[in-house]
């Protein structure tokens, strides 16, 4: 096992995109701030989308602006096109997301376009940020490569197909994600050990939504093959609005508490990360939350020095 493992807070994007009520921005600079004193250093503030279409990121410029003040703290935002991509590379965030799905009929769904569309758009993205003299990061996120609801299988050779497209396009590194809680822990150990023998240490991240309670698995799974990043939200929230049912993304405290129990630091001081989660669920009074940590507390076993590491 590796002796370090970097959990990516996407709470305040995949979160709270898939939650109707609109998070007031002085809550989410709270959460910025609490989470950055309980250690984490990579956090997704936001997505540079239309407000009309997800006003719960209307206020992704002024997070990235107060994230940028927080010391040793990777910013990444979302980006669906050009257009958000410019707004983004203005902003000055570390790290832009470009999704793309691995499903046709997924792709068509969520951003109107088909995955080698997509593929040429992050070409123009490449390009954009190159004139502007931007260093930001460009990661795809593939989503939907172990399986799609709106279409069924996803085939593996597809996935790498779209893989060496879009490092080809000019992405820096890419990712896998289970938007909709397809995978098990064998198709994420295959998946993950062919994309490696693909694009080596391009691939930088593991995605996984525990729709079906197999998230904390499929971590391991992916750990297993070298994946040392992995996206997580907060109280287990987020989702997909074409994954019926879906529970939500890995609870970043429970995968916190997995790491340090395997002896794995992440950097994460648990009573601060745990605060903040009580906190986030009166802001979020009402809405469904997940994860186990809170509920059971971290063991008697637990050193603290592994806590906090």
């Amino acid at each position: 096992m590796p002796a370090q493992a970097i959990i990516r807070e996407v709470g305040l994007r995949d979160g709270l995109q898939s939650i109707a009520a609109v998070m007031p921005t002085a809550h989410k600079l709270e959460w910025l701030r609490q989470a950055h004193a309980a250690g984490q250093r990579e956090i997704e503030v936001g997505s540079f989308v239309p407000a009309r279409l997800l006003p719960q990121l209307a206020d992704t410029a002024e997070l990235v602006a107060y994230a940028k003040t927080l010391p040793g703290l990777v910013t990444s935002v979302l980006v669906p096109n050009l257009k958000g991509a410019e707004r983004a590379i203005e902003s000055g965030a570390d790290l832009m997301l470009l999704p793309l799905s691995a499903s046709h009929a997924h792709s068509l769904a969520n951003l109107r376009k088909t995955p080698d569309e997509v593929v040429e758009e992050i070409g123009r993205i490449r390009a954009a940020r190159d004139a502007s003299g931007s260093r930001m990061v460009l990661e795809v996120g593939m989503s939907t490569a172990f399986g799609c609801t709106l279409q069924g299988r996803v085939e593996p050779a597809e996935v790498l197909r779209l893989l060496q497209a879009v490092l080809d396009a000019g992405a820096d590194r890419v990712s896998l994600a289970d938007t909709v809680g397809y995978a098990d822990p064998a198709m994420v150990h295959s998946l993950f050990e062919a994309a490696f023998a693909l694009v080596g240490d391009k691939l930088a991240c593991g995605h996984f939504h525990d729709t079906r309670g197999m998230g904390m698995a499929n971590v391991y799974a992916a750990l297993q093959t070298g994946m040392t990043r992995f996206d997580a939200c907060l109280a287990g929230i987020g989702g997909c609005p074409h994954a019926p049912g879906a529970s939500g993304n890995v609870a970043s405290e429970d995968l916190a508490y997995m790491f340090a129990s395997m002896g794995i630091q992440t950097g994460i001081d648990f009573d601060k990360l745990m605060a903040l989660r009580g906190q986030v669920a009166g802001w979020l009074e009402g809405e469904s939350l997940h994860g186990s940590l809170w509920r059971a507390g971290l063991p008697k076993t637990m050193r603290p020095a592994a806590a906090t590491a």
